[in-house]
């Protein structure tokens, strides 16, 4: 899994990369809820609905190339296929897919999980 990630960057980076991962979970998220209150079911709901969970992986860093791809590709369904203004979810599609190439950071259950271990001697 290691070789998915360039680096899992800590500082003034890894900094950027936390405030990145939160901004778009907390949109990809309200846009869920939003979308989901005041009206019935509907299939033109599933795209929001996958975004709002996969914000929340998102957010915590779990398996953030994978879950980055999958944003960018729900977000850029969602610009095609509705018809309100499309900048939003090209925004969104821009910030997943700018997380998934860059990676999760150093603040992040990837980072635990596959990140360099230090070697006790």
């Amino acid at each position: 899994m290691q070789r998915l990630f360039s680096t899992f960057a800590n500082g003034w980076p890894g900094a950027g990369l936390l405030l990145q991962r939160i901004l778009t979970a907390i949109l990809l998220v309200r846009f869920g809820i939003i979308e989901l209150t005041g009206t019935s079911y509907s299939p033109s709901m599933v795209p929001q609905i996958i975004g709002a969970f996969a914000g929340i992986l998102l957010l915590v860093g779990l398996w953030t190339p994978v879950v980055g791809t999958l944003i960018a590709v729900i977000e850029l369904w969602v610009a095609m296929s509705h018809v309100s203004d499309p900048w939003i979810p090209i925004v969104l599609a821009t910030f997943g897919g700018t997380t998934a190439m860059i990676g999760p950071g150093a603040w992040s259950i990837d980072a635990r999980l596959f990140g360099r271990k230090h070697i006790e001697t």
